[in-house]
């Protein structure tokens, strides 16, 4: 047996490696160790059979033996032969190899029972560099030991020691169920793991967590190690940066919401509605108010949060000392951080007499609603409870939202100069019905789409022809707009025209659509026509694609007439309109609707003349006159929400 077979004889894990590293022997006992069989390590690098961490130590290790020829030591960790490493103290020292008469290194590790702390100094080595701490854990004993690491996590175990119920009692008790499972974990390397950490003199710590298992020494006791690190001000940043995210977010949902309820806005008090409820809010101020020009006066409304009487620029001249009007006048906001700043630039403005009237501190931000060299249209003002200084984003937000709620103004404004335009054309265009009309009763109702700002092209007409006959016509040109008012205006008179030569309804309507086609009128038109006889109730009607009459009888009972007829108006050349001719009973009427008065979102045609039938009837049935149907229908299919224009138009024979 030569010398290195003795050397590989002790107990303890031997090894011998050439100079590159590389295992040439080693004992059963180092292949625990390395958690492999002999067969499995021979041939390897030595450094390789170990974590990867230790690879470095281990080659300077070997190295310093070999180039040196004195002892070297060091702290190495074994993957071990289960879950749990071994740390070892590892001596290497330079030997002959009797064989070949080379250097070889013997690696073996050394007796440490009487020095186990001695094991432990890399780990708190490394520890302290990371910032973090360690300590340690037996299973036995059920005692925690603080090992070290970074002073700060020190502070917050006074103690070298402690029972593990002591570190349970000052944890979370949220948290406890997840620390007992960690130090009692049989993975080499638990997850990590948060618990809140209550300490006697500084409150609450937030701490990460991790645990190891590691046998100490060869053959030496089980223990666990736990790695801690403290993140108590990261998790305090974390939570600003939190509630900051939720500010902001809170905030760009506030500017979206109050640029999309102004951009929507239909009316001005719509406008007003969204300026009021939403602004103070949306600038973290405490009131708000809207300052619109009228007649070269401001009229003011504000959210009842302002601390001073609204009463005391309301009113004011464009040409006033005082901020608002300025503003106004000037298309340049005014930001006034404080009551000294308002009382320096405007001495005379018309707050300052009110300013004693505050407990506490006032400022105040304006802002045009059109920019300077445009047409003022008003102002917007925030008031804050204390000292306000605006930032530049706060200021270009806010100039940006006004400017947007200037538009919808402006366009609010022009679209009901426009409505308000086209409503009056078409009530010049409607008739005034004959107020007498021997043995008949005459009323109509109108009402035009309200969806938006539109107007409608429905029409109805009445009036004597030259043989002492009623004539009653009813249509809908096509649209809800102007051009649709002017399109019903020009088929309406026409129609007229051509009864006063032609009372027969057929021609009316073939007359006026040769007209139409001829002039190739943009909009087309349905109409239904009747020509009646006072006398004996006589009826002649045709119908150019429109719905048809409803009858209704004083017995209570209805029905749905669909006249004969052609095309819609202005389509189609040469076109024919067959009529029908029927006899108007007394005490009996007829309803002659348009298509919005029958039709809606949830109601068809023919479900609707049935109901509107209904309700004619027990009109007649109930004794109520032409005027008193009419407004019953009406209101009938505005309570259906009916998005089309409506008309009627009923003749009763008395």
């Amino acid at each position: 047996m030569d010398a290195s077979d003795e050397l590989l004889r002790r107990p303890t894990p031997s090894a011998l490696v050439a100079l590159d590293g590389a295992v040439l022997r080693l004992n059963a006992a180092m292949a625990r160790a390395l958690g492999r069989s002999v067969e499995q390590c021979l041939g390897r690098g030595f450094g390789d059979l170990l974590p990867a961490s230790q690879l470095a130590s281990v080659e300077s290790l070997v190295a310093h033996a070999a180039t040196t020829n004195t002892v070297a030591m060091r702290v190495l960790e074994f993957p071990g032969p289960d879950t749990a490493s071994v740390v070892c103290l590892v001596e290497a020292r330079s030997v002959n190899d009797p064989a070949g008469r080379e250097s070889l290194v013997w690696v073996h590790s050394l007796d440490a029972g009487n020095d186990r702390g001695g094991l432990l100094i890399p780990f708190r080595l490394a520890a302290k560099a990371a910032n973090l701490g360690l300590c340690m854990y037996s299973p036995q004993e059920r005692e925690l030991e603080w090992l070290g690491g970074a002073p700060a996590l020190a502070a917050l175990f006074p103690e070298a020691s402690m029972p593990l119920s002591e570190v349970v009692r000052r944890v979370h008790p949220d948290d406890r169920e997840p620390l007992r499972r960690l130090v009692t974990s049989t993975a080499a390397r638990s997850p990590w793991i948060r618990v809140r950490f209550l300490t006697e003199r500084d409150g609450c710590h937030h701490l990460v967590c991790q645990s190891r298992r590691i046998i100490l020494g060869s053959g030496g006791p089980e223990r666990v190690f736990g790695v801690i690190r403290d993140d108590t001000k990261w998790e305090a940043r974390r939570r600003r940066a939190l509630v900051a995210l939720s500010v902001q977010r809170q905030r760009a949902d506030e500017i979206a919401a109050f640029s999309s309820a102004v951009m929507t806005a239909v009316t001005e008090q719509e406008v007003r509605q969204v300026v009021l409820t939403r602004l103070a809010a949306t600038f973290g101020g405490t009131g708000a108010a809207l300052a619109l020009l009228t007649k070269d006066r401001l009229r003011v409304s504000s959210d009842a949060g302002i601390p001073l009487p609204v009463a005391a620029v309301h009113g004011l001249p464009l040409d006033a000392p005082s901020p608002l009007p300025y503003v106004i006048r000037t298309g340049k906001p005014q930001f006034i951080p404080d009551k000294e700043d308002y009382i320096r630039c405007w001495p005379h403005g018309a707050m300052v007499p009110y300013f004693d009237q505050l407990d506490t501190g006032y400022a105040i931000s304006i802002t045009p609603l059109s920019p300077a060299g445009e047409q003022p249209l008003g102002a917007w003002l925030v008031t804050y409870d204390s000292t306000h200084h605006s930032s530049p984003d706060e200021r270009a937000l806010m100039c940006t939202l006004a400017d947007l709620a200037g538009q919808a103004l402006k366009r609010v404004r022009l679209q009901e100069a426009r409505v308000e335009l086209a409503t009056a054309l078409q009530q010049t265009m409607l008739p005034t019905l004959p107020e007498h009309l021997p043995g008949l009763e005459v009323a109509a109702r109108y009402r035009p789409s309200r969806d938006g700002l539109d107007i409608g092209g429905d029409w109805y007409d009445a009036f004597v022809t030259p043989d002492g006959a009623v004539a009653l016509e009813i249509g809908d040109a096509q649209g809800h707009d102007v051009d649709a008012a002017a399109a019903m205006g020009q088929v309406r008179a026409s129609m007229r025209a051509i009864a006063a030569h032609e009372p027969d309804p057929a021609t009316v309507l073939m007359r006026t659509n040769e007209l139409l086609v001829t002039m190739q009128a943009a909009r087309f038109a349905s109409c239904t026509m009747l020509h009646i006889d006072p006398g004996d109730g006589r009826v002649t009607g045709a119908s150019a694609g429109h719905v048809p009459l409803l009858y209704a009888r004083d017995d209570g009972s209805h029905s749905i007439r669909e006249l004969p007829g052609g095309p819609v108006l202005g389509v189609l050349p040469d076109a024919d309109y067959p009529e029908e001719t029927f006899t108007l009973d007394k005490d009996a009427a007829l309803v002659m609707v348009t298509d919005g008065v029958v039709e809606g979102p949830t109601l068809t045609l023919d479900a609707g003349l049935e109901r509107a039938g209904k309700l004619a009837a027990q009109a007649v049935h109930d004794g109520l006159n032409a005027e008193e149907t009419a407004d019953l229908i009406l209101d009938d299919a505005v309570a259906e929400n009916h998005l089309d224009d409506v008309a009627v138009l009923i003749i009763r024979r008395t």
